[in-house]
């Protein structure tokens, strides 16, 4: 039926003619089919045995066939001929993932219906739209406006869309020559995203309604999950169904208000041994309760008894996503739909958000992975993600910077409560972004620790250009790229201070680039991999990519370096499992980094990142070692001074605020009683009447409130500014210093 052998397409060489033939849906049709069917055969001589059948597109063909509504032979013409009629159709098109509800979507395609269509509805956020390439791009560039994350799919042609419409009538002419027999295994359709009854799975136009209907998917996997099915294996050459079906299962816990007790488990994964992969399957059922014939898994196997004792056993298989949380909305608040934060809320009295959530080691046990000098802390990579996702919320696909201002400490038992507050648009769209921690059991009293600070921008609205300059990953690694070794690298890190556990050490491979610059490839283990779609980007995945930074030549220092300070941060694409990134040295302290995904297509991108060094009291100040007190991160500690020369007398001016009294603050007595000469001006007029330039100008800004003293230190700062334009020019400004003093509890 094929225009040669299916086998030579399937095991060819990489980089052949034959290998590239799998990207034509003339092959790669008839290629899924004949693994899913020969993966379905596997199984079952393993004695797994489904007690219902559910496919997406061309796999609900494959779930018809081992059901027995089409016999082998009807079932390859029928995928062969759909194959290739839609091969021969013109090429062209476009199909786009949208992170939004298929609600969220529908409105905007009306009008439009002979030009696109919802072509599958995969998860409660996750909807593909499909037909001609230009109204597509249209509503995706809405859609991306309202802050939703777009993701343009590489495919030949935009299937179930209106530009399947010329092949129908001949793809229903092929499907009435075969012979339909009612089903012997339950199917739940992709058309309805109900139980299929034995009329329709019987009848030629039904199949070619699957042609040209959405796949309802999401839809299917809720089916399933009233039906009481807790068991999903997946057939075919990868993961990705049984990702959606967890997001959809996950969505339909939360509206219960009860976590999930469903296994979810591909047969094959993409890049795995096919053997581990496949015998990892079949243990996880196993140890929920499904059947397997072991004799025939392992023939000539012997068993034996178990100890007659009760097991002493230690856990360390991480856990599910554990952003599970109760009914929200009757609190008045939404899901975040994140595994760190549980739930969001607008701000009644201005236009901010607040984000909430809850850490741990038990609830997170990743986190555990990530030791620094004995001390489990959370990634700096992962307030990134908080920020990412607090931009999300509003609508800021930037972060234009973001500063760690304390490290966050994770004990062995003890949970934290998190807080991620969003501030109102700015009139230039800017929005501030700080993160808060404190124990989840305190007090009302206990005050809150400031982890992070930094801002939020649009795109249009970033300062700069927001993205650090991209790479061709088309050859990899790089031509003319030279390998570096990594032996020893995790346990020198572990030496140093940096113990990564096996989520964390992600680096695989890295090069040094002709122009100085330092290629990595990272990936996330099987056992974090599986949750990663629910990041923007995975903490761990991110963190891995850092680990090159060791060799882009920053000057050394003792203890090592911790992220810092981000700047001009975006985000293109999300759930990244495996990164192929470029680090640049940008300074003394300071790279960029830019990442894109196996295919080569962005992931993300960093202008700046700038890593200081840190030292182990800095994380016992943040509440590891012995500090257990409730201020400990207050603590005092006096420091005997060295002999140190004392610097001469340098001339100091003191100006104060117009209608203020001049020193207000005695700064020039002050100033004085160490033995610096001193000069007082009313005011800025009286300072530029003077003439010569002075070393030290203490500017004093006197206010009723907080909020107000920031406002006049600005208009403070712009005087002082609008001065120093006609002082730039006057060598005798070189070295000056400008301090603004403010009165009251601001800094």
């Amino acid at each position: 039926l094929l225009d040669g052998p299916l086998r030579e397409v399937l095991f060819a060489e990489p980089g052949t003619p034959e290998a590239e033939a799998l990207d034509r849906t003339g092959w790669a049709q008839p290629a899924l089919f004949a693994v899913e069917t020969a993966l379905f055969r596997l199984v079952s001589s393993w004695g797994v045995r489904p007690g219902v059948l559910a496919g997406h597109s061309i796999g609900e063909i494959t779930a018809a066939h081992v059901a027995g509504v089409l016999s082998l032979k009807d079932a390859c013409v029928l995928v062969a001929g759909r194959a290739r009629l839609m091969q021969a159709l013109p090429a062209g098109g476009a199909m786009v993932s949208v992170q939004a509800s298929e609600e969220e979507v529908a409105g905007l395609l009306a009008g439009r219906e002979k030009e696109v269509s919802v072509a599958a509805v995969n998860g409660p956020a996750s909807v593909v739209i499909a037909g001609v390439e230009e109204p597509v791009l249209e509503v995706a560039a809405v859609l991306e406006g309202r802050g939703v994350r777009t993701r343009r799919l590489r495919v030949s042609h935009a299937f179930h869309s209106p530009l399947m419409d010329p092949m129908l009538e001949d793809f229903r002419a092929l499907a009435r020559t075969l012979t339909y027999s009612p089903p012997e295994i339950p199917v739940v359709s992709n058309v309805t995203g109900e139980s299929a009854t034995a009329e329709q799975l019987c009848s030629p136009d039904y199949w070619v309604d699957q042609v040209r209907q959405a796949v309802r998917f999401a839809d299917g996997v809720r089916t399933l999950h009233r039906q009481g099915v807790r068991a999903y294996l997946e057939l075919g050459p990868d993961g990705v169904l049984t990702a959606m079906a967890a997001d959809t299962l996950a969505a339909e816990s939360d509206a219960d208000a009860q976590e999930s007790d469903a296994v979810l488990v591909p047969v094959l994964r993409k890049g795995r041994d096919e053997r581990i992969a496949s015998m990892t399957a079949l243990a996880e059922l196993h140890v929920h309760g499904v059947a397997v014939d072991w004799q025939a898994v392992l023939p000539g196997a012997r068993r034996v008894d178990l100890p007659t004792y009760a097991f002493q056993h230690q856990r360390f298989w991480p856990k599910g996503p554990a952003s599970r949380v109760g009914n929200v909305a009757a609190a008045g608040l939404a899901t975040a739909s994140h595994p760190l934060l549980g739930a969001a809320v607008g701000l009644a009295d201005s236009d901010g958000v607040l984000l909430t959530g809850r850490l741990s080691v038990r609830s997170h046990p990743w986190l555990a992975d990530h030791v620094v000098s004995g001390t489990v802390i959370f990634p700096g990579t992962g307030f990134l993600e908080l920020a990412v996702r607090a931009g999300d919320q509003v609508g800021c696909e930037v972060v234009e910077e973001l500063t760690l201002t304390a490290p966050l400490v994770l004990g062995e038992t003890d949970a934290v409560a998190v807080q991620v507050w969003v501030g109102a648009a700015e009139e230039s769209g800017h929005r501030s972004v700080n993160v808060y921690a404190r124990s989840a059991e305190a007090a009302d009293d206990v005050p809150w620790v400031r982890h992070a600070t930094g801002t939020l921008a649009v795109g249009a609205s970033a300062t700069g250009a927001p993205n650090a300059e991209p790479f061709d990953a088309a050859v990899w690694p790089p031509a003319g790229a030279t390998a570096i070794g990594l032996d020893g690298l995790y346990e020198g890190l572990a030496a140093g201070g940096f113990e990564y556990g096996p989520v964390f050490q992600g680096l695989r491979a890295a090069w040094r680039g002709v122009d100085g610059e330092v290629f990595a490839e990272v990936a996330l283990p099987e056992q974090a991999a599986s949750n990663a779609g629910s990041f923007g980007v995975h903490p761990a995945l991110l963190d891995a990519a850092l680990h090159a930074v060791t060799f882009v030549g920053l000057e050394p220092v003792e203890g090592g370096r911790l992220p810092f300070s981000w700047g001009q941060m975006s985000l293109q694409a999300t759930g990244a499992a495996m990164l192929r990134v470029r680090l640049f040295r940008t300074g003394d302290d300071a790279v960029s980094l830019t990442a894109v995904d196996a295919a080569g297509d962005s992931v993300l991108s960093a202008r700046s990142l700038v890593l200081r060094p840190f030292t182990p009291d800095q994380l016992a100040a943040a509440g590891g070692g012995q500090v257990t007190e409730r201020d400990g991160l207050f603590r005092l500690d006096w420091t005997p001074l060295s002999e140190v020369s004392v610097a001469d007398p340098a001339p100091v001016t003191v100006v104060g605020f117009s209608g203020v009294e001049p020193d207000a603050l005695g700064l020039a007595a002050a100033w004085e009683s160490v033995g610096q000469s001193v000069m007082v001006h009313r005011d800025l007029s009286a300072l530029t009447e003077v003439g010569s330039v002075p070393e030290v100008v203490l500017a004093e800004v006197a206010a009723g409130s907080a909020g107000d003293a920031v406002v006049s230190a600005r208009a403070m700062t712009a005087g002082v500014l609008g001065l120093l334009q006609g002082w730039l020019a006057d060598e005798r400004c070189a070295g000056s210093r400008l301090v603004i003093v403010t009165r009251g509890a601001v800094a």
